[in-house]
């Protein structure tokens, strides 16, 4: 009788290790991107606006998988003013031509370029430069953080494209680095906020105030502690910004302030076509619905993100 309990008992025993363990291996810990990447998977706002700014991005680095056209080769006596012909798709004459006598369509891909180029760059200048700033403001605190924020504030109060209409009139050639550093040396106010009421918040956390019991220099502390827990919030407000950084060059472009010709852009093309509205309004019309488009994919995305990096929104 005491054998067939110790049976009963171990296959009880066995049964009971068995259910547990596929649990246990279910109920492993991820990271907090991997955690991310497994709802950012599963979001169709992700999803659509992956696959728009992958092809935006595409078309920025190889103009030329999608039109053999010249985008700068202008031909009045027979293209001026031409009609789009919608059933021309991909070719030269689909998106019409503009007052020059240049093919739409070429210019919407070669104008990718710029635009985009832009709005990358001048997203990874004012994420570093804003990250820096708020890390070591909310880091070290005191007259540190007082400096920095007060610097912070006298940048924040200045309206961005006002700043930049002033900053770009002050060069007489306004080639596309102009406009970058331009957006970059006011932009960046905004990630420095962020930055430092997040670093404010980590570094009273147990692990860096074990880190610090151990000896941990400040570089190591920042760079293996603060920063890595710190940096969600800032990736979700430079993906929104980005495509406010595209907006913006359009909008300084439109103005007659950002690029200019020979540059081929979408807000080169937007200020071009705005005398042409009454008569021919999709010369102005089709490169605003790609600025359109741009800033939407971004926007999107950067709301994807934010969604699957902030725990209250899941």
């Amino acid at each position: 009788m005491p054998e067939a309990l110790k049976e009963t008992a171990a296959e009880k025993s066995a049964d009971t290790t068995a259910t547990q363990a596929p649990s246990a291996k279910l109920g492993k810990p991820r990271s907090l991107w991997s955690d991310a990447w497994h709802d950012l998977r599963r979001s169709p706002l992700f999803v659509i606006s992956a696959i728009l700014i992958f092809f935006l991005l595409v078309m920025a680095v190889f103009p030329g998988l999608f039109t053999g056209a010249d985008p700068r080769y202008a031909d009045l006596a027979h293209h001026y003013l031409q009609k789009p012909k919608w059933g021309n798709f991909f070719q030269e004459d689909w998106f019409g031509y503009d007052v020059q006598g240049r093919s739409i369509y070429a210019r919407v891909v070669y104008g990718a370029r710029a635009s985009i180029m832009v709005a990358v760059v001048v997203t990874v200048l004012v994420t570093v430069l804003g990250t820096v700033v708020g890390m070591l403001a909310g880091y070290f605190g005191g007259w540190i953080d007082t400096l920095l924020s007060r610097v912070t504030d006298i940048f924040f109060g200045v309206p961005f494209i006002l700043g930049a209409m002033v900053v770009l009139t002050s060069f007489e050639e306004r080639h596309i680095w102009v406009v970058i550093l331009a957006l970059a040396f006011l932009g960046w106010t905004q990630i420095a906020r962020v930055a430092r009421g997040s670093v404010l918040t980590i570094k009273q956390a147990d692990y860096v105030m074990a880190a610090k019991a151990l000896g941990a220099s400040t570089t190591r502390i920042l760079l293996r502690h603060i920063l890595p827990n710190a940096i969600a919030p800032v990736i979700v407000v430079a993906t929104i910004a980005l495509g406010g950084y595209i907006s913006a060059e359009a909008t300084l472009s439109f103005l007659g302030i950002g690029l200019a010709e020979p540059t081929v852009s979408w807000g080169v093309d937007i200020s071009s076509g705005q005398e042409q509205l009454r008569n021919a309004g999709f010369v102005l019309l089709i490169p605003s619905v790609m600025v359109s488009i741009t800033v939407l994919a971004f926007i999107m995305l950067g709301d994807a993100v934010r969604n699957a990096l902030d725990p209250k929104l899941r």
